[in-house]
């Protein structure tokens, strides 16, 4: 019934319904929450994502060999090469700012021995 007895109109019949499926989703949230919180379908939901995860391996390994495939014949990089090319340029920028430090360290001391000299 109605949570609210004021508001109760006997002539509604969409009101009843409603009040028929909030009570009947109440006791189904009750009952699931019960049963989702058991060790039994913890165990369950683990075997089923286990045989999942290893019947999707095939296909996904297939799946990226086709992709590998397509973007060869297609002259386009692999998810693979653009990693390793921005790995390398990582590695580039690394290697010039380290040689971009040591010129100016080159120079300063430049600097200070003309500037010693000179005086």
């Amino acid at each position: 019934m109605s949570s609210n007895s004021e508001t109760f109109n006997p002539f509604d019949p969409t009101g009843m319904l409603k009040d028929m499926r909030d009570a009947s989703m109440d006791a189904w949230a009750k009952v699931m929450v019960d049963v989702v919180n058991t060790d039994a379908y913890a165990d369950a939901s683990g075997a089923m994502l286990d045989a999942w995860l290893v019947s999707s391996g095939p296909f996904r390994k297939a799946v990226e060999d086709t992709m590998k495939n397509t973007l060869a014949s297609l002259n386009l990089p692999s998810r693979d090469e653009v990693t390793r090319l921005a790995e390398r340029l990582t590695n580039i920028e690394v290697r010039l700012d380290d040689m971009d430090a040591k010129l100016d360290e080159v120079l300063s001391a430049c600097r200070s021995s003309m500037d010693n000299s000179g005086n």
